[in-house]
Formats: structure tokens, C-alpha cells, sequence
């Protein structure tokens, strides 16, 4: 069975206080951004996670590389206590973020795209049917 980690960072990006979600699944690393607004409590982001995981859109998979080692607990409270000060994204997280912006900016250009060929054959369509209408003498 395969093992699956995620991370979820909080951390002030003007104007807005922002959450990075990190997951890691078969070395493959997707991340999805979510704005918060107001500073969130512990609470509010627990909360947040359980109703709205599963509908979070991760970005499209980058590959990375996973280290499994058993660490020591005081170890590992040291390095929760660096990264609680030092609160930067990681480049593969920033990596995969791009990728999603990319490709829902090409998403919403088609959809666009559709709407307005949609929009211009309607117009034709009333503008052809007016003119029958005014040969018909209407």
C-alpha cells in the first residue's frame, strides 16, 4: 500500500493570510494554495481540513524525490520549531502551483473562447432572423 504525506503551511502574503497544502504521493509532489483571508485559528483550519480536503484541486503531479528515516522525537521538534520561524515555500511546491496556474489559465481560455463563438453565432442568428422577419414585412 502506498504511503501518502501531506504538509500544510500558513503564512502571511499580503494582503491575505495564505495555506499551502503539500501532498506526497508514489514520489510525486501536488500542491494546492487556498486563501484564508483573516488570520485563521488552529480550530479553523482543523475545521477547514476536514470539510474541504477532498474538494481542494492539487495541481498536476512534479516528480520529487522522498527520504524515509526513522529521527528521533526531540529531532523532530526542533525541526517543526525551524520551519514554524522559517515559513518559505518550497520550489517544487512553487513549481507545481505554476503548472496548476498555467493550466487553468488555458482552461479558462477555451471556456471564454467557447462563450464568445457561442455569443457571436447568437447575434448572427437573431441578426439573420430580423432580417427575414423585415423581408416578411413584419
Amino acid at each position: 500500500m502506498d504511503k501518502v504525506s501531506c504538509r500544510l503551511t500558513v503564512f502571511f502574503e499580503k494582503p491575505f493570510w495564505v495555506g499551502i497544502f503539500e501532498q506526497i504521493s508514489e514520489g510525486k509532489l501536488s500542491v494546492c494554495k487556498v486563501t484564508f483571508g483573516a488570520e485563521p485559528k488552529d480550530y479553523e483550519i482543523y475545521d477547514f481540513v476536514l470539510k474541504n480536503y477532498y474538494r481542494m484541486r492539487f495541481s498536476p503531479a512534479v516528480a520529487t524525490d522522498v527520504k524515509e528515516t526513522v529521527r528521533n522525537t526531540k529531532r523532530i521538534q526542533r525541526e517543526v520549531r525551524n520551519q514554524v520561524q522559517n515559513t518559505r515555500i518550497s520550489t517544487k511546491s512553487q513549481q507545481a502551483l505554476k503548472l496548476q496556474q498555467e493550466q487553468l489559465k488555458t482552461e479558462r481560455k477555451t471556456v471564454s473562447r467557447k462563450q464568445r463563438e457561442a455569443e457571436k453565432q447568437r447575434q448572427f442568428e437573431l441578426k439573420q432572423q430580423k432580417r427575414k422577419d423585415k423581408h416578411r414585412g413584419r
